[in-house]
């Protein structure tokens, strides 16, 4: 069924902060997160598969199921395209035949929602572990480390807690492994034992292939057993980076990457289920609107440390200093270019989710989220280039928070349509 007549919010409209989504297992049209959103996924996909895991946060996979949408099958391939957010999807869907087949079924022409700060660090391991960051205690590409005081970096963990000391929830993968479950994981070589994998997506049996093709191909054989398929696919965020997304660069990128899909489609073994999501989406970041803490000394006053990323700041403040007064400096100088919260108020608000004690105070004494396309950075301790990328995420903006889950049943099922499945798998559950 066609339904991408439907109307494209304007950027203003896309790039102004929205409301703090919400994490559970109910369906609210109203309110973003809850069942549509990036932590439900695997729980939701885990159900479809005959072994439901319930997480902290997810405690019915059977709801997540229904809400999403996914149709049991005994066989799941779950594509991770990193970056792609849904209004980029939506706004270049004319270079990607494939995904815009998939968008003619208007069950999949609407996006759920990703974690805040919209980041893959945080993204990935809520992801991972069906839970949140408040949880995960993976909130931001750099935080403060409360084992040393100091910065960490989480992409790497440079100067960071261990992996499995930091991240201590059990991801999906591992609870599906230990019950018998065959879990693949498809990616780059380098990223079978790094770090992130090992705190956030543990537990799969990983298979690296440096060619994109056989990413796809080892996610298809590893399909033909019954389970949980993993694939990765990164290009879209590492060239959003560089070039940013409203590139020609992106462009063509984004082009290879429908294909990489439309390839699994056409090799998956028949009966399997493909879902596609996304870890967050991408601003281009305009250089006039740029604020470095560096150069406004009422910024950095009582500043001990700067994390987070250029759309979503955290604020670390000197033992002396009260957060509450260098928000309010913040708010001053900004004014719309932002929305400025101590932590106290965005954890009310759930941001983060449920927060564990021992990672509140990895958290920043004051969050900046940027509104329109403004970056927040620090050349004190930024390198140039990293102050001044093209493509930017983390904030709390539709055009980040937005992601898809498209769903491709054609696999699984050719001859059954969508949404007819989807009417007949809801009466059964709601009747």
């Amino acid at each position: 069924m066609e339904n991408m007549n439907a109307e494209i919010a304007s950027m203003d409209e896309l790039l102004q902060t929205i409301p703090t989504v919400r994490y559970g297992d109910w369906r609210r049209d109203a309110v973003r997160g809850g069942a549509l959103h990036l932590s439900a996924v695997l729980p939701a996909v885990s159900a479809a598969i005959g072994h439901p895991v319930a997480t902290r946060i997810h405690h019915d996979p059977e709801a997540l199921r229904v809400a999403l949408g996914v149709p049991k099958a005994d066989s799941v391939i779950v594509a991770l395209v990193d970056g792609l957010g849904y209004w980029n999807l939506r706004m270049r869907v004319g270079h990607s035949p494939y995904l815009r087949a998939l968008l003619r079924d208007e069950s999949n022409d609407r996006p759920i929602a990703t974690c805040a700060p919209s980041t893959t660090v945080a993204a990935m391991a809520a992801f991972g572990t069906g839970t949140c960051p408040g949880l995960t205690g993976m909130a931001g590409y750099t935080q403060r480390n409360t084992q040393t005081g100091e910065l960490s970096q989480l992409i790497q963990f440079d100067n960071a807690i261990a992996p499995l000391d930091l991240q201590r929830e059990p991801t999906v993968f591992e609870t599906l492994r230990a019950a018998g479950v065959r879990v693949t994981s498809c990616g780059l070589p380098k990223f079978a034992d790094s770090p992130l994998t090992k705190a956030a997506l543990r537990g799969a049996d990983y298979k690296g292939d440096m060619r994109p093709l056989g990413r796809v191909r080892a996610a298809c054989e590893a399909s033909k057993t019954p389970g949980l398929t993993y694939l990765y696919i990164r290009d879209a965020d590492k060239v959003g980076h560089a070039y940013g997304w409203e590139s020609e660069q992106w462009t063509a990128v984004f082009e290879r990457v429908d294909e990489q899909l439309a390839q699994l489609h056409r090799l998956a073994p028949r009966g399997t289920l493909i879902v596609i999501v996304a870890d967050h989406g991408m601003v281009g970041s305009d250089p006039d609107q740029r604020v470095d803490v560096a150069e406004n000394p009422e910024l950095a006053r009582g500043v001990a440390l700067v994390g987070g990323e250029p759309r979503s700041l955290m604020l670390y403040a000197e033992p002396d200093c009260d957060p509450n007064d260098i928000a309010r400096r913040w708010r001053d100088r900004l004014g719309d270019a932002a929305l400025v919260r101590t932590r106290d108020e965005a954890i009310d608000q759930g941001m983060f989710g449920v927060v564990e004690p021992r990672v509140r105070p990895m958290l920043g004494d004051v969050l900046v989220s940027a509104a329109g396309r403004a970056t927040f950075v620090d050349s004190r301790i930024q390198t140039d280039k990293a102050t001044r990328l093209p493509g930017v995420h983390g904030s709390q903006t539709a055009l980040e928070m937005d992601i898809p889950c498209l769903i491709d049943v054609t696999v699984s099922m050719p001859n059954v349509s969508r949404r007819c499945l989807i009417i007949r798998t809801a009466c059964r559950v709601f009747p």
